[in-house]
Order: C-alpha cells, then structure tokens, then sequence
C-alpha cells in the first residue's frame, strides 16, 4: 500500500465534509468515552495522582449526563496509586513504559518495567517503537523488541507509539503500523506527545488503512489512539470522523479507539453542555 500525500489530504477533506453534520453533544460524549486521561509530568507526584483519581471518582456525581472516561495513563512510579485511589472498576489503568519517551535503553529493562507496570496494577502499557533502528532500516529488531516486551505483560493490552511525526513519510508510518500490528500490538498509537509534530490526522488515516487491511486479511481488530497536542473538540471530531468513515462505526468505543489527552476532557465537558444551553465555567480536571 502506498501513500500520496496530496491525495491523503483530498480524501481527508471529503470525509470531514461528510461527517460535520455529525458534530453534535451524542458524538462528543461518546469521545469523551475514549479518553486516556494523561498527566506524564517530572513533577507528578500522589497528591497530583490522588487529584486526579478523585475527580475521576467523582466525574458522574457532577456530571451526570457524561460517561466516564476510559483510562488513566501515568508513569510506572504511579501506577501503585493510581490503583489504591481509583474507585471506579471500568475505567483502566495505562502505563507508559520501556525507556518512554526516547526508548533509548536496553530490551531488558525495556521488558522488566513493562511487567513491572503490570504487577504494580496496570491494565495496559504504552510503548515506543526503537526509532533510531526503525529509520536505519532495522525492521527484524524493531518487530523483535516488540515482541519480547508483549510476551513480557502476557494478557495486558500493549499500545505501541509509532511517534509518527518523526518519520519521514506517509509510507513509513503505514510501515511502522504494520510491524507493530504483526508483532503483538493491541493498539497503535501516534505519538508521546513529546515531540513536535505529535498526533496528525494524515497519520490517523494512514494508520486505519493499516488496521482495516489487517482486519480484512485476519479477521481481528486492532485498536488505535491518536495522542499528543489534541486539546479542542473540534480538532479531535476530526479523528473521529477519519475512524468512523475507514473503520466503521464497530471501532467508535474504548476497546477499539482511545484517544490520549489531559486538556481535551474540559474542553468536551463544555462543548456538550454549550448544546444544552449550560455554561461550565470553570476547568474540571
């Protein structure tokens, strides 16, 4: 499959013209669903995870028209109190682990603190892709490393980032999709949030072409999450309009499509209130 940028960008464009008559609060709220509520800070702490949980915990209490977001992503360090403070059963505990962000150490600490993660309390762990052996053309030890570190969580859910605003073309990213799918990912993902560009909508198309091709050849769903920088919901009805019109309406829930964000849930809770003629005026998480 190859990739031609003006013609991605064409069919990017019909498909948010078919799909903006389906900005509405039933959209948003299902987004909001799809939420990994993200804080992957060198200052996080337990009164910051503790905060964090707490509104969590108390979200459909003072919201009750919303559905709960879908995880919480944090580092290994947290992961310990996020599970001692988080009272809802359906929300999930994510992890970034393996050397996140640069996934520059060796394979196995890489494998270690992802099962780490997973005996402190995570339900997932979200990854990076070697990057510097991917852009040298290394695909056996990219698709290698992978799988030591799935076979390293067992039945824990691995997201692999592609950080795909640092690969050179829309072909790369079809190729890093591919490796990461063949290799034991359960979801692809587009970026740390760490770089610049972070997640892009040519990336997400390119990215469900991957899954779709995959799911017509196997039969098994893959799951994708855009991250980095999404902090409007106008900007990630966006992504949303992509996946439904690529991948169906099959995907639009949490197994199948997260999106990681720690500014975008205030901004959804306001959108969807704006459409009942309510104002929130101030910042929730």
């Amino acid at each position: 499959m190859e990739f031609n940028t003006q013609e991605v960008q064409k069919d990017i464009d019909r498909i948010l013209v078919e799909e903006q008559d389906n900005y509405n609060a039933e959209s948003l709220k299902t987004i909001f669903n799809l939420i990994d509520l993200t804080t992957l800070k060198s200052t996080d702490n337990s009164a910051v995870i503790n905060k964090m949980c707490s509104k969590v915990n108390q979200l459909n209490e003072n919201y009750p028209e919303m559905p709960q977001v879908a995880a919480i992503c944090v580092y290994p360090s947290m992961v310990e109190g996020v599970r001692s403070a988080l009272e809802i059963k359906d929300v999930n505990i994510a992890s970034v682990a393996a050397g996140f962000p640069a996934s520059q150490t060796f394979v196995s600490i890489k494998a270690a603190e992802s099962e780490l993660a997973v005996e402190k309390g995570a339900d997932e762990i979200d990854i990076v892709i070697s990057l510097g052996k991917f852009l040298e053309g290394d695909y056996d030890y990219v698709a290698k490393e992978i799988k030591i570190i799935k076979d390293a969580i067992k039945d824990a859910h691995l997201k692999v980032i592609l950080e795909s605003g640092l690969l050179p073309t829309l072909n790369d990213v079809y190729k890093a999709s591919v490796i990461a799918i063949n290799s034991g990912a359960d979801f692809i993902k587009t970026s740390t949030g760490k770089e610049d560009p972070a997640a892009t909508i040519e990336a997400i198309y390119v990215m469900c072409k991957a899954i779709k091709e995959h799911y017509e050849k196997t039969g098994v769903k893959i799951g994708l999450k855009p991250a980095g920088g999404i902090s409007t919901s106008k900007e990630v009805f966006k992504y949303y309009a992509v996946v439904k019109s690529i991948l169906g309406e099959s995907w639009l829930n949490n197994k199948y499509f997260r999106i990681g964000a720690s500014r975008l849930a205030n901004d959804l809770l306001k959108e969807v209130y704006k459409f009942d003629n309510k104002e929130i005026t101030k910042s929730y998480f």
